[in-house]
C-alpha cells in the first residue's frame, strides 16, 4: 500500500541482480537466491502497538496516525508519532515509535537491554500474546495511558507467503535456523515462522540480535530448516 504498492523495493532489486550475476558467471545460485522471493531480514528495533482508543488518550480525540515510513509488510508503517513509556521505578525511554495501523490490542516490544534499563523482566513472547505480561505508563502529548499488561520481548520470527512455505516444506508454528554471514557471522535458531497470503518474505530479529551479529545491508542471510 501507498509507497510500498507503487515502488520495488530495493530487496527486490537486489535479487533479481543475483540472480544475473549467477547465471553470468555460471555457477549454482544459493537456496536462498533460489526462493520464490528475496529474503529480507531487518532488525525490529523498540516499538509499540496501539488500539484506537489508546490513540484518542494520547493524542486527543479521533486523532489519526500518519505515516513516517512504510514498512515491508504490505499496509504497515512506522508513524510519525512517537510516546514516552514510563517503566518500573519511573525510569523513562523517550520516543517511542508507534506503528500502524491501529491494532485490536496495546503491545510494547522492547530488546532484553531495553527491559534491564527499565527494570523490566521482559517475557519472550510470540506478538499478540500478552496474557500475565507486564504494564507501564505511556505519556502522549494530550495524556496518559495505562497499559495494565502488553509489554514483551517478541520472539524473533520469520514472515512468509503459502508459496514461501511450500518452498521450505512448512507451516505457521515451525521453527528455522537464520545463517547471518559476515565478520560476526552467526546462526540464529528457534526462528518462529508465521504464515499468511498476505505477507512478503521477511524475518525480524531485535537490536540486540541485530547488533550482535552486525547485520547490515549486503550481508548474505540464509534460512534453512
Amino acid at each position: 500500500m501507498g509507497a510500498e504498492s507503487s515502488t520495488i523495493h530495493r530487496a527486490v532489486i537486489e535479487h533479481v541482480v543475483r540472480q544475473a550475476v549467477y547465471t553470468r558467471l555460471g555457477k549454482p545460485m544459493p537456496r536462498s537466491v533460489k526462493a520464490p522471493n528475496p529474503l529480507v531480514v531487518n532488525v525490529s528495533a523498540r516499538h509499540c502497538h496501539l488500539t484506537q482508543d489508546a490513540v484518542d488518550a494520547l493524542f486527543g480525540k479521533g486523532y489519526k496516525l500518519t505515516v513516517f515510513r512504510w514498512l515491508y509488510q504490505d499496509g504497515q508503517f512506522a508513524a510519525n508519532e512517537t510516546l514516552t513509556l514510563i517503566g518500573p521505578r519511573s525510569r523513562i525511554i523517550s520516543n517511542l515509535r508507534i506503528l500502524g495501523p491501529c491494532r485490536k490490542f496495546n503491545q510494547v516490544e522492547l530488546a532484553y537491554t531495553d527491559g534491564i534499563a527499565l527494570g523490566f523482566d521482559l517475557p519472550l513472547r510470540l506478538s499478540g500474546d500478552i496474557e500475565g505480561t507486564p504494564g507501564c505508563m505511556l505519556m502522549g502529548p494530550a495524556g496518559f495511558f495505562e497499559l495494565e499488561k502488553g509489554v514483551i520481548r517478541a520472539l524473533r520470527h520469520a514472515h512468509m507467503s503459502p508459496d514461501d512455505a511450500a518452498f521450505y516444506g512448512l507451516k505457521s508454528g515451525d521453527e528455522m535456523k537464520l545463517k547471518v554471514g559476515g565478520p560476526c557471522a552467526l546462526t540464529l535458531e528457534k526462528i518462529l515462522v508465521r504464515v499468511d497470503k498476505s505477507f512478503r518474505l521477511e524475518v525480524h530479529i531485535d537490536t540486540d540480535e541485530g547488533n550482535a551479529c552486525n547485520l547490515k545491508p549486503g550481508v548474505f542471510c540464509e534460512l534453512t530448516k
